[in-house]
């Protein structure tokens, strides 16, 4: 029987009212964002090239350079200011530089989009997936051809698909003869064949997509190779679906296709008096053997190396063992996985399996010196899980290790307390990029708790960052312009 509430709902005058909400409410959505677009623009506009100076009269390495946000045409921009501005919008750097270059795209090389998102023909949306086009083309769209691709789109009112607008760009690559690379130079944008693996994207099933552009009669090959192996899967009792017999059947193919022994297949086999041996004591060993010398050969990796760092939660059982929780967290992607998931990775004869050992994260740990050896590296990495400025996602592992409060080289020699010691305590993970932001501007943050942040921008915004994301706080009233100091950490780290 239907409530009351669903009955109110039904009713003819409430549905109206409903729906003219939904389209106010859409209306001042687009109408936001397309003001978010113009505010992008001029922020650009406050951060020019000319912005950028040092406090010394000579280029530090690292330090702030002016980037190509958008298309040929469009002004430059000073690196640094986009990370303030995604910080603001709680987005990434990278999703900030996206934006801003999308609106300089608009507001300068595709004016009549500019005009027709200002005026609400147009959702910001839509005209951004145009820009995205036309900016990063390749070859590079001149302004007359992004002015043509323009006034296609324009006609329209934006309202082009992603197929036609891969057309429109080729077209117009055409009409305007840009594309006079050389077709055998291995740098010419002809060339489009690519494997891509999304090892950083893992969903939470424990699978990454793979998304290539091969040759056709590669591609046909592969199809060919794929749908062979799937119905012998099925053939001998596999009930998975027929995408996932293909999705078994590739990664059979890559094991079967790198473990094969392709030393013995050459007349170089190795003798089990050989293994682990230097070349040098292989070779003594087979003169004493009175063997043939032979050519030494590299020794094949075995066809699977499973290295994963996985998180479980153990807790002690009545005997004094260990029992591990049936859920974990696997490091790479920081997706969920399954305990009995991990013996399947790890059961196929052609596996490598590496064994890490545990690390304890509530024990500190200290070096002397500046340099981070590979144990704290390692709590850091563990701790930390991706880089710890507000929003970025880059993991950890790919990241440098910061001191928060830079180490001061010249402290011992003058008998004064190091002010940045290099201990778990005073040590954070940041990507290149952020890195560099912490060195050469007024950005500084401290460490609260272990793996827990709070950012200060240059304008005095805070924000808190710890394992479950960025949270904005209260403004804490800084100088608009604070500039960096001029104590510079090393970036080796």
């Amino acid at each position: 029987m239907p409530t009351t509430t669903a009955t109110t709902m039904t009713q003819p005058g409430s549905a109206a009212a409903l729906l003219a909400a939904v389209k106010e409410r859409r209306a001042i959505e687009n109408r936001a964002a397309a003001d978010v677009l113009t505010l992008a623009a001029e922020w650009a506009d406050l951060h020019p090239p000319e912005s950028i100076h040092h406090a010394a009269g000579f280029s530090i390495p690292g330090c702030e350079h002016e980037e190509p946000l958008a298309g040929p045409g469009t002004p430059l921009v000073a690196e640094f200011c986009c990370a303030e501005l995604g910080a603001v919008l709680g987005v990434s750097t990278t999703a900030a530089k996206r934006l801003i270059g999308n609106a300089l795209e608009l507001r300068h090389r595709l004016p009549r989009l500019w005009k027709a998102v200002q005026s609400g023909r147009v959702p910001a949306w839509r005209a951004r997936l145009v820009a995205e086009a036309t900016a990063h083309a390749s070859p590079a769209l001149t302004l007359e051809a992004a002015g043509w691709i323009d006034a296609q789109v324009a006609a329209v009112a934006g309202k082009v698909g992603a197929a036609q607008l891969d057309r429109l760009v080729t077209e117009a690559i055409t009409r305007f003869q840009l594309d006079t690379t050389d077709p055998d130079d291995e740098r010419s944008p002809r060339e489009t064949r690519h494997v891509t693996i999304e090892k950083d994207i893992v969903s939470r099933c424990g699978t990454i997509s793979v998304n290539a552009s091969l040759d056709l009669i590669d591609a046909l090959d592969l199809d060919h190779t794929l749908t062979h192996h799937a119905a012998a899967l099925k053939a001998l009792g596999s009930t998975e679906s027929l995408d996932a017999r293909r999705a078994l059947a590739l990664g059979h193919l890559a094991r079967t296709q790198t473990s094969l022994d392709l030393a013995g297949l050459l007349g170089h086999e190795s003798s089990a008096a050989d293994d682990g041996q230097p070349p040098s004591v292989v070779e003594e060993g087979r003169q004493a053997r009175h063997e043939t010398p032979t050519t030494p050969t590299p020794r094949l990796p075995a066809a699977r190396q499973l290295v994963l760092h996985i998180h479980l939660t153990a807790a002690a059982v009545g005997d004094g063992g260990i029992s591990f929780d049936h859920l974990g967290r696997m490091e790479e992607g920081m997706r969920l996985l399954l305990l009995d998931q991990v013996k399947t990775w790890c059961g196929n004869s052609h596996t490598k399996v590496v064994l890490k050992p545990v690390i304890d994260l509530n024990q500190p740990l200290r070096a002397n010196g500046y340099a981070i050896p590979d144990r704290i590296r390692e709590h850091v990495a563990l701790r930390d899980r991706t880089c710890v400025f507000p929003h970025c996602t880059r993991p950890a592992r790919r990241c440098q290790v910061d001191h928060i409060e830079p180490y001061d080289h010249d402290a011992q020699a003058e008998g004064r307390p190091q002010p940045g010691p290099t201990e778990t305590a005073n040590l954070a993970a940041l990507c290149t990029f952020h890195h560099r932001l912490k060195t050469h501007t007024g950005w500084r943050y401290t460490m609260v708790e272990p793996g827990i942040f709070e950012w200060t921008s240059p304008h005095g915004h805070r924000y808190l960052r710890d394992h479950d994301g960025t949270t904005a706080l209260a403004e804490s009233g800084f100088e608009t312009g604070l500039r960096p100091s001029s104590t510079t950490d090393d970036l080796r780290h």
